[in-house]
């Protein structure tokens, strides 16, 4: 058996998946509070002793070593991933609808069609009917929402929106310079943001968000900016140049593996013959 094959096969399928997170990184370079994903490449073996532990199960593996090039239990494998929540840069956009977050692992709560999610993005607006919203038309929830359902919503002659750094929302009384409290956005801490579950549209789901508690003083809401992604294209690029090079190297190998050595193989049997 052929198993330096094998192997570089299984080396160039994780390369193929490390191509695809670092292309869905750069497509996102520009994406409003995109979070960076990254991928941890292990070997069979190490996959092998987790499950083993984990459920657990019987080590057969000593037994088939007898039979079984060890080297086969070597081959490359994606073993887990992860995404960077690091706070990426804050970018000043004077529109008094934008919010950032310059917190780690602060969220906005917002309504979907799949129920409430989480997420970075703070370039909000306002639809037809006044309710605040994202550039999807999801709708921006209010600090009270689990316990009374309220959305946020502003009157047609509001024309002056201020929002403190804890996500109170302030509006001008109508025809008036003075100042009412409005709403206060929900802004939510995850207790283990490794649980947070990328969906479309930069948004994260979180099993038992409604037991979330908003956070009365994040200290965290600036507004007039929004947070740009945290990817670093230049690092992508470099990730991207390597990774091509490497499922090239494993191209070669399975090629010498498949044609020279086989070819070499071949002659030496019709010699013998």
């Amino acid at each position: 058996m052929q198993t330096g094959y094998y192997s570089a096969t299984a080396g160039m399928v994780a390369q193929f998946n490390r191509l695809d997170t670092i292309a869905n990184n750069l497509a996102n370079v520009n994406t409003v509070g995109f979070k960076e994903d990254n991928l941890i490449v292990g070997d069979f073996m190490r996959v092998l002793k987790e499950a083993r532990d984990e459920l657990p199960l019987e080590n057969n593996s000593k037994d088939g070593a007898k039979f079984l090039n060890r080297t086969l239990t070597k081959a490359p494998q994606i073993v887990d991933d992860y995404t960077d929540f690091s706070v990426g840069t804050m970018q000043s956009t004077s529109n008094q609808m934008d919010m950032a977050l310059s917190q780690e692992g602060l969220f906005f709560a917002v309504q979907t069609p799949q129920g409430v999610r989480l997420t970075r993005d703070g370039s909000f607006t306002k639809n037809d009917e006044g309710v605040l919203v994202t550039k999807q038309g999801y709708e921006v929830l209010a600090d009270d929402y689990f316990s009374s359902g309220n959305t946020i919503s502003f009157d047609t002659q509001v024309s002056t929106i201020k929002v403190d750094k804890n996500g109170q929302i302030y509006t001008n009384l109508p025809n008036n310079v003075s100042m009412a409290k409005n709403s206060k956005l929900f802004i939510a801490r995850p207790d283990n943001i490794n649980n947070l579950q990328k969906e479309g549209d930069n948004l994260f789901k979180y099993d038992g968000i409604e037991l979330l508690d908003t956070l009365g003083e994040s200290g965290g809401v600036i507004q007039g900016f929004v947070e740009k992604s945290n990817v670093n294209a230049v690092k992508m690029m470099t990730q991207m140049i390597e990774t091509n090079r490497l499922v090239g190297m494993y191209q070669k190998a399975m090629s010498s593996q498949m044609d020279d050595m086989n070819n070499d193989a071949i002659n030496k049997l019709a010699r013998k013959a």
